[in-house]
């Protein structure tokens, strides 16, 4: 197989009850600890869920849900959610989603006073036919540097944040990843971002892409089948520079947690984790100061 910010429209999100600012994210365990990931969602009522997993003997999953943010059914794609406890607006969670064909920057929490407030704002529009978005931050500031976009055709998009310079950003356009079903990151660095990807026909790859222009990336094959029942792919750093990886398959709402060793040379499958993974949009719910990815 072939594997080679406009104007905002403000728009406010309708709360439902009252709105609590999410669990604290997960921070990477050392050596001696049991690493622990969120995985954050969409339900298909439109609510933020929460799933807290620890990769420990048994595993452990705690799922809640907290504000209603969305329409139900609309929200087609995310990127991680990253939580500021400590913005100058206040304790805020802010990521990126697709709702129907238009991406919107969102954010839930409480002000600098503690009232809860939510909402969302047109961040672009007309991508249709779009399957994977992801913020990249090579910081653990969670300042963006880098967007990836995943078109269904394989093209996959780089656009590059210039936030002092204009033009305030830089797009790349990579072709060939046409089997892809769906990536997740595993590294950010300041010279090379990294993602895990399986294909429709089960293999799992790593696409290296360097930051370096005119530099293509670099994919490597490191399973040959079965990964092709998972929709989502969601993964954290663990330890120094390991990866916690929770694959979801939501045809059978089940989850089960691998442990990444650097450059992904070893996946240990360590089970099914508890629960039921049935929502519509699945993503990384992390937080400043979390130390940036580094699995490869």
């Amino acid at each position: 197989m072939s594997l080679t910010r406009t104007s905002a429209v403000a728009a406010s999100a309708v709360l439902m009850g009252a709105l609590a600012t999410g669990p604290a994210a997960a921070a990477p365990a050392a050596t001696t600890a049991a690493c622990t990931m969120t995985v954050g969602s969409v339900t298909a009522g439109g609510d933020i869920g929460y799933s807290t997993i620890t990769a420990g003997s048994p595993i452990s999953a705690k799922q809640s849900t907290g504000v209603h943010m969305f329409t139900p059914g609309i929200t087609k794609l995310s990127t991680t959610w990253v939580r500021n406890p400590k913005s100058s607006g206040g304790d805020l969670a802010s990521g990126e989603v697709m709702l129907n064909t238009n991406l919107y920057s969102a954010w839930y929490g409480t002000d600098k006073t503690g009232r809860p407030i939510s909402g969302f704002s047109n961040s672009d529009k007309n991508y249709q036919g779009y399957t994977y978005d992801e913020n990249v931050s090579d910081r653990s500031d969670g300042v963006v540097d880098y967007t990836y976009r995943l078109r269904s055709d394989g093209a996959l998009y780089r656009l590059q944040w210039h936030w002092t310079d204009f033009p305030y950003t830089t797009n790349t356009r990579f072709d060939g990843f046409s089997a892809v079903k769906t990536m997740a990151l595993i590294s950010a660095t300041p010279t090379y971002d990294t993602f895990l990807a399986n294909t429709r026909g089960g293999a799992l790859y790593t696409i290296h892409i360097p930051h370096a222009a005119g530099k293509q990336p670099i994919v490597k094959k490191i399973r040959t089948s079965t990964w092709q029942t998972f929709e989502s792919l969601v993964a954290q750093r663990c330890g120094a520079q390991s990866t916690l990886l929770t694959a979801i398959d939501k045809d059978t709402g089940t989850a089960y947690l691998y442990a990444v060793s650097h450059g992904a040379t070893v996946i240990k499958g360590l089970g099914k984790v508890p629960g039921t993974y049935k929502d519509p949009v699945y993503y990384l719910y992390t937080s400043t100061g979390v130390p940036p990815l580094y699995g490869e």
